[in-house]
């Protein structure tokens, strides 16, 4: 963590600004390795401050060992008031992205003494590029995907509601370690394959649909997300073979496009021609992919308005689609580790048309 701090630092120094709090969660996490619910980070450009309150202050200093752990009474904003005045603060950063307006006048009332000073994705834009620990986090949430996505081909059948595919997909990954859902899954059956967001309902599965199964974990802090699509007991019709072809055809040539230097947009453009090239551009309607990490849903984006370059470290989705009305949808996702020379797939579920 002390190289984390040293690079928020140097952040405070182009900011011209003497401290930053931080309470998003997942910064906090990413800045100091503490798992705790509740506690602000206060950064000065000589002190690393957490302020938490008894529950949680012995489980700071065993987590946070780069940090000093002050414990706050009833008032954490009045420990903070005196903490501030202490480090001599005249100019304070804040999480404008996460901070609400309610909670912001709450620090322009206690905090009268000094300047609070908007900050936008000051520890966000140093998430962006994963060290070898996050990365190695990030493989195993992907791993444990891998494993349910396996584990549901067998389980799935006629007759079987969505809701009960998707219970069965978070009870094995919580049996492989998995703490948490990285999101609500996606299970899609039929027609309802054209919600890109189109969550389980006690709809039954039948013979003939197309399944779309959006699925992801937590483990230790880091996220996966997987897509694939299935058939359900019979043989693709030809439009189901062909519009996943187009699909996957997309899918792998965005993959092959991605390496350092190539802007969000650039990427997304070479899967959205081949689809629209095949006559279904209107209906590919969102982002190719995103950022991958602490949360499921980060920068860099991979879409028309992406316009951060990738860099060695990041990791993104490559996730194209298409949805059909009374008709259903076919979306292919990975995730892919950006390298010095291009990307690397981390994802290892078959990415064949499969028949369950």
């Amino acid at each position: 963590m002390e190289g984390r701090i040293k690079l928020v630092r140097n952040k405070l120094d182009e900011l011209n600004l003497d401290g930053i709090m931080i309470n998003n969660p997942q910064n906090r996490y990413y800045m100091t390795g503490f798992t705790g619910t509740a506690g602000t980070i206060l950064i000065t450009k000589k002190t690393a401050k957490i302020i938490t309150d008894f529950r949680y202050t012995e489980q700071a200093k065993e987590q946070a060992v780069d940090y000093e752990i002050v414990e706050h009474g009833n008032s954490k904003l009045e420990t903070l008031s005196e903490e501030l005045k202490d480090l001599e603060i005249n100019r304070l950063g804040f999480e404008a992205a996460y901070e609400t307006y309610k909670q912001y006048n709450k620090y322009q009332d206690k905090f009268g003494f000094l300047e609070l000073v908007s900050t936008k994705g000051l520890v966000e834009e140093l998430r962006k590029i994963k060290d070898a620990s996050e990365i190695k986090e990030v493989k195993k949430a992907v791993k444990i995907a891998d494993q349910a996505f396996d584990h549901i081909l067998d389980y799935i059948e006629p007759g079987l509601t969505e809701r009960e595919v998707s219970l069965e997909l978070e009870y094995f990954m919580k049996k492989q370690g998995a703490t948490d859902n990285a999101f609500d899954f996606i299970v899609a059956s039929g027609k309802r394959g054209v919600l890109p967001h189109g969550v389980a309902t006690d709809k039954e599965l039948e013979a003939g649909d197309m399944l779309t199964l959006d699925l992801g974990c937590v483990y230790r802090g880091y996220n996966s997300d997987l897509t694939r699509t299935i058939i359900i007991g019979a043989e693709p019709t030809e439009k189901q073979e062909e519009v996943y072809q187009i699909v996957l055809k997309a899918q792998l040539a965005a993959i092959d496009a991605i390496k350092p230097g190539k802007t969000g947009a650039e990427v997304d453009k070479i899967a959205r021609e081949i689809i629209t090239k095949a006559g279904y551009g209107e209906n590919f309607g969102h982002g190719l992919g995103h950022g991958v990490g602490l949360q499921v849903h980060e920068e860099p984006r991979l879409a028309k308005t992406g316009k951060t370059k990738l860099e060695s470290g990041m990791i993104v989705t490559v996730e194209p689609g298409i949805y059909l009305p009374d008709w259903g949808g076919v979306r292919i996702e990975d995730i892919v580790e950006v390298t010095i020379d291009g990307c690397r797939i981390l994802t290892e579920a078959s990415k064949e048309l499969i028949r369950v």
